[in-house]
């Protein structure tokens, strides 16, 4: 991965029962504009027992984004199963709060998440999707050493079809360096 020596030190923790607040904070129109906008609460509630129950099931994990060492919860991150043609792979999302975006938090929480990913040796490797339109997201594929692999149509949330660029990253070139 890139020498992530000059981006802050954050450490991601288990997603639990007080991060419903932190998901509200996500879900605003700022934040979801390229993922076919706000959820309803009844989604948001929803959205927050398959986060809480996700790694019982073994499909993945998500996390909350701490900054170190000040404690404060900036964001989210997780990864989960998807098949992609034809193969099961890990999937991987985050979001960082806008007062706290710019700062290189994303970079370093998708990176903890991606290592965590990689310890489980279950999949070789993880994609992320992020619409083509999103420069942040993909500047942090491109920082991670994510292979472009192209675009593609996906549908995200259901029922809303959105233009993606889909990297992928080799699980199995981390591993090796751990």
């Amino acid at each position: 991965m890139s020498d992530l020596k000059s981006v802050p030190n954050v450490k991601i923790e288990t997603w639990s029962d007080t991060d419903l607040d932190l998901l509200r904070l996500i879900n605003s129109p700022e934040m979801t504009e390229h993922l076919g906008g706000p959820e309803t609460e009844e989604q948001i509630l929803s959205r927050h027992k398959r986060y809480l129950d996700i790694e019982g099931r073994g499909t993945g994990r998500m996390f909350r984004i701490v900054t170190l060492p000040e404690q404060e919860s900036v964001g989210s991150v997780g990864y989960w199963d998807r098949k992609w043609k034809e193969e099961t792979v890990y999937e991987t999302g985050w979001s960082i709060v806008p007062p706290y975006q710019g700062r290189g938090l994303a970079t370093a929480g998708v990176a903890e998440a991606i290592a965590s990913a990689a310890r489980e040796h279950k999949h070789r490797y993880i994609h992320a999707f992020p619409s083509i339109d999103n420069p942040a997201s993909n500047a942090v594929c491109r920082k991670l050493n994510f292979t472009l692999m192209g675009q593609c149509e996906f549908e995200y949330p259901p029922g809303n079809m959105m233009q993606c660029n889909d990297w992928r990253l080799d699980l199995d070139t981390i591993t090796k360096r751990s």
